[in-house]
């Protein structure tokens, strides 16, 4: 601490003057470049005068430092100060930003602001590194902009009682173990408090059993109770610290020691000490003796031991989720102080001050350097520029030419776009890191060989008599129900004969266990939509019998057989109920999409409950009963099994639909699920860290949209990968909360349960494919993204730039080839659609297309099929679309990647050396450097007698200004 007398003062000069200069708190605001200045006054200027001190660093970010200069005589009334620097830092500590200098005449007392509040750097602003600030008039220093930024910057480093503690300003003696013994102090009355509030509130007692509206994680719950507590607590507790804070701030000092400053300057000029004197008269602010310290620590250790005591006493009676409602209260209390209350009283104050307490002549900010009582140090301070030797330094005009400016900028530019390189490289590459763990660490064990085992398992491909994927009759079907279905389904008698133990519910594979019970649901077609048949139909057959439709489904209950009329045959319960309709709430069913349509929830309904035999015996009733007949059009099985080897849940669904055609279509579908995801630490802080990337490349791409505008944004490529990236991000998150509910229901069903009632993963599964739809999408998305980094490459530029410069081209061209492929997809759909399985729909005719465009088609079935036309429609296809269309588009890409190789961009390649060299000077080769320098200062260089004539000419426009009569032309001697 202290004033820093300049080197180059002269031991002979009698007038001083105090220069106290305040840096900004900006980002990269501090600087290490030599700064030099020139004041002027309405007497006499200054020499080039040097800022620099040889004991500590000068102009660090936020910092406020005070210099003693002596001049020969007085400078009068102070106009302006010529101020700058030489560029001489590395980095960004070569850049600077002055917020304003206070100069203190230390004989008449006065002071002169000069306010600047810009940057001295050659990359930002106006570039400037030279400037020229005029003293500070009246209204400039009641400006609003500048008072709130003094009463910031005092705010933020001395009032945050929290933040002060590494921000305190070093003469302040409001000492650091003091604002740490406050804020402990602040912290265990808020625990008091706290622990009051669970202890004697009745109110509390209730919600805490009755509180549902909380977040929960694991067995810890945040509700809306706790952060209410904890943020009113804590203004309570702000009392007391307040309280103490002032007492402490108060205190005045026990022994006092003379300045050297003092000491000096009165060796120097007697008379300068009775000046003082007569100019310290002020009023004298409320303080206490310097005893009342011990009064002070006195009152913290009464709190903190009556709150420990209380804490102690009352706390160990708490419950288990009282004492987590109360610590979340705590924690809730410390942040708001931290980050709300704390900068919320420093924002009002500091605009209360700004708009009614401005005072030209109160600097808080620099009253320990204007305040004569602070030169005074206390016993445990000591000076730091005590001048025990004389130092002197030259002082000279070190100031950059244009040239020297020029190539200062020009690199200091391209080492922000290098750091900027480096820092979106490492950013990215952390965020791909942890997009491709977080994706991944939902599936931790394979699927695919439990998937496997499944197909095996139940399809039974390997006996061609239960095959379920060659099933093509009704009888086909029921075989494999009863022969392989059932089978699988119960665990059988092990190879010895022995039964099986301990496997009630498994399937029998001793390794899957039946969740519940295995369900087949049929739709059906209304009796009433197969009556209305054309005539001509009806001469053929009696009824007609329709797609399946939402319109024509049956819902009706029937009794078994399929008839209206009461039967006294003795069914079971399972038989007669499979002929009663249920809805999908009654069923917990889902729409359920097919090759042939889309069948919604609800149904005829068996369940696949009970012993082997019984299953056997259902079986054969409904096959008897004409379960399924002509009127069906969907039989879906749906069974959920878990296998506790792996942690794994499979949704199985196999679907049987029969086609008005006669015939059958079968299919399976078998969707494993993990609900056991985020079961680790890594897993977790993967998660959050994603989310906190996340959301810094949203405010990095918010502020580059503020930049370049939204029209100019959305042109761009990148922008929408990035939004591709943020959207499938954020939605994912709502799905996996959604999907996290889902299992949560689940979960619990299944735990009251243990597993013997009837569980429906059907809509979990559509949740998770949802998900998984969107983690692949975020793959995607990312792993494009990635190419982006390798822009330095000149093959891959030139790639980039080709597609920039073709992208217009190719838009026409799409549609005049979407036109003209979509002809040829009608023309063969419409004459192979009942020859040709591959033209059977729309779809699969375009997919034999783009076959046949990449030359991998068979024509043998298109000439069986056709042997004229096939031959001819495959020859107009080549030739307008391989010949024609695709020679179109290479020309195109050609013509592009031409025009691209003529205008390749060289900035990439320029930034690519920068770094090189840049690289090579970190390693010690430093020729390499001083070539580029001596590269660019060559080519910037101007011949002085260029300049010659033009100067002639101004040095005689001068002379005849001065010295020739403008009436007469006469020259005035």
């Amino acid at each position: 601490m202290g004033v820093t007398p300049l080197a180059d003062n002269d031991q002979s000069n009698q007038y001083f003057y105090e220069i106290i200069v305040f840096t900004g708190l900006r980002k990269g605001a501090g600087t290490k470049s030599n700064v030099q200045f020139v004041l002027s006054g309405d007497v006499d200027d200054t020499n080039v005068r040097t800022l620099s001190d040889p004991h500590r660093k000068v102009f660090q970010r936020g910092s406020v430092d005070a210099f003693l200069m002596a001049v020969p005589k007085s400078l009068g009334y102070l106009n302006c100060i010529r101020i700058w620097h030489d560029n001489s830092g590395e980095g960004s500590s070569s850049s600077w930003f002055l917020k304003y200098i206070i100069v203190h005449d230390l004989q008449t007392m006065e002071k002169f602001h000069f306010i600047c509040q810009k940057w001295f750097a050659v990359e930002k602003d106006d570039g400037l590194i030279e400037r020229v600030l005029p003293v500070a008039n009246d209204l400039e220093k009641q400006e609003f902009s500048f008072v709130l930024a003094k009463s910031a910057y005092h705010s933020i480093s001395d009032g945050h009682l929290w933040f002060s503690i590494f921000s305190r300003p070093p003469s302040n003696r409001f000492t650091r173990v003091q604002r740490c013994t406050c804020c402990f102090v602040l912290f265990i009355v808020s625990m008091f408090l706290n622990s009051m509030y669970y202890d004697l509130s009745n109110e509390a007692k209730t919600k805490i059993s009755n509180s549902t509206a909380s977040l929960s994680f694991g067995s810890l719950s945040i509700g809306r109770e706790q952060i209410t507590i904890g943020i009113i607590v804590e203004l309570f507790a702000l009392v007391p610290s307040l309280l103490l804070v002032q007492l402490f701030r108060r205190l005045r000092l026990r022994r006092l020691y003379l300045s050297p400053v003092q000491q000096a300057l009165s060796k120097l000029k007697p008379n300068w000490a009775l000046n003082v004197e007569k100019q310290k008269k002020r009023k004298c602010s409320l303080t206490f003796p310097w005893w009342c310290i011990f009064i002070a620590y006195g009152l913290c250790i009464l709190l903190v031991g009556v709150s420990i005591l209380f804490i102690v006493a009352r706390g160990i009676e708490f419950g288990d989720e009282k004492t987590q409602k109360w610590l979340i209260s705590i924690l809730t209390g410390l942040f708001s102080s931290i980050l709300l209350t704390q900068p919320l009283k420093l924002l009002i104050l500091a605009i209360v001050f700004a708009c009614f307490c401005r005072k030209l002549n109160e600097d808080k900010e620099a009253l320990e350097f204007l305040d004569y009582e602070s030169l005074e140090l206390n016993f445990d301070e000591e000076y730091l520029h005590f001048p025990k030797k004389k130092f002197r330094s030259l002082s000279y005009a070190n100031r950059l030419t244009e040239a020297e400016i020029a190539y200062a900028r020009d690199q200091r530019l391209k080492e922000l776009r290098m750091w900027s390189i480096i820092r979106e490289t490492t950013i990215y590459i952390c965020f791909i890191a942890l997009l491709y763990i977080v994706i991944y660490s939902h599936d931790q064990t394979d699927p695919s060989l439990q998937v496997h085992h499944f197909r095996r398992y139940f399809l039974n491909s390997r006996q061609s008599d239960c095959d379920y994927t060659q099933i093509s009759t009704v009888d086909d079907y029921w075989k494999w129900l009863q022969e392989s279905f059932v089978v699988n389904l119960r665990a059988q008698r092990w190879y010895n004969g022995e039964t099986p133990r301990n496997l009630s519910g498994y399937l029998n594979d001793k390794a899957n266990r039946l969740i519940g019970w295995a369900t087949m649901r049929q739709l059906r077609i209304r009796t009433e939509s197969i009556e209305s048949c054309p005539n001509n139909e009806k001469q053929i057959q009696a009824i007609c019998y329709e797609d399946y439709s939402y319109s024509n489904e049956e819902k009706d209950s029937y009794s078994p057989q399929w008839t209206n009329l009461i039967t006294k045959t003795n069914f079971s319960s399972s038989i007669r109920k499979s002929f009663q309709y249920q809805t999908s709430e009654q069923s917990d069913t889902y729409p359920y999409v097919g090759d042939q349509g889309i069948y919604p929830g609800g149904g005829y309904i068996y369940e696949f409950r009970g012993r082997f035999s019984e299953l056997q015996s259902n079986l054969s009733e409904l096959r008897q009963l004409n379960w399924i007949d002509k009127q069906t059009r969907a039989v879906i099985i749906q069974l959920t099994l878990y296998n506790p080897n792996v942690h794994l849940f499979t949704q199985m669904n196999f679907l049987l639909e029969i086609l008005s055609t006669g015939g059958l279509s079968t299919s399976s579908r078998f969707e494993p699920l993990d609900f056991y995801a985020l079961t680790s630490t890594f897993q977790l802080i993967c998660n959050v860290l994603y989310l906190v990337m996340i959301i810094y490349l949203m405010w990095i791409e918010i502020q580059l949209l503020i930049k370049l505008k939204w029209k100019k944004y959305i042109q761009q490529f990148w922008s929408w990968i990035e939004l591709g990236i943020f959207v499938c991000s954020w939605t994912s998150l709502a799905i996996y909360v959604w999907r996290y509910k889902e299992c949560q229901r689940i979960g619990r069903l299944f735990s009251e349960t243990n597993g013997y009632v009837y569980i429906n993963l059907q809509m979990a599964s559509y949740i998770n494919n949802i998900l998984v739809y969107l983690f692949g999408f975020c793959c995607f998305f990312g792993t494009i993204k990635f190419v982006k980094l390798l822009r330095f490459n000149q093959r891959l530029c030139l790639f980039i730039q080709t597609l920039h410069y073709s992208a217009n081209e190719l838009i026409s061209f799409s549609f005049m080839f979407t036109i003209v492929f979509m002809s040829f997809v009608a023309l063969f759909y419409l004459l192979f659609v009942s020859q040709i399985s591959s033209c059977a729909s729309i779809l699969l005719t375009a997919q034999m297309l783009f076959e046949m465009t990449l030359m991998k088609f068979d024509t043998q079935e298109l000439i069986a099929a056709a042997p004229i036309l096939g031959p001819l429609a495959f020859a107009l296809f080549i030739l307008i679309v391989v010949f024609v269309c695709l020679s179109m588009f290479i020309t195109i890409i050609n013509d592009s990647f031409r025009q691209a190789k003529e205008n390749a961009e060289k900035d990439n390649q320029v930034m690519l050396t920068f770094m090189i060299r840049r690289f090579q000077k970190f390693i010690g080769w430093k020729k390499v450097v001083e070539d580029e320098r001596s590269e660019f200062l060559r080519a910037k260089y101007v011949d002085p007698i260029e300049n010659f004539p033009k100067k002639v000419d101004q040095l005689l426009t001068v002379i005849t200004r001065l010295y020739l009569d403008e009436t007469d032309g006469k020259l005035q001697l």
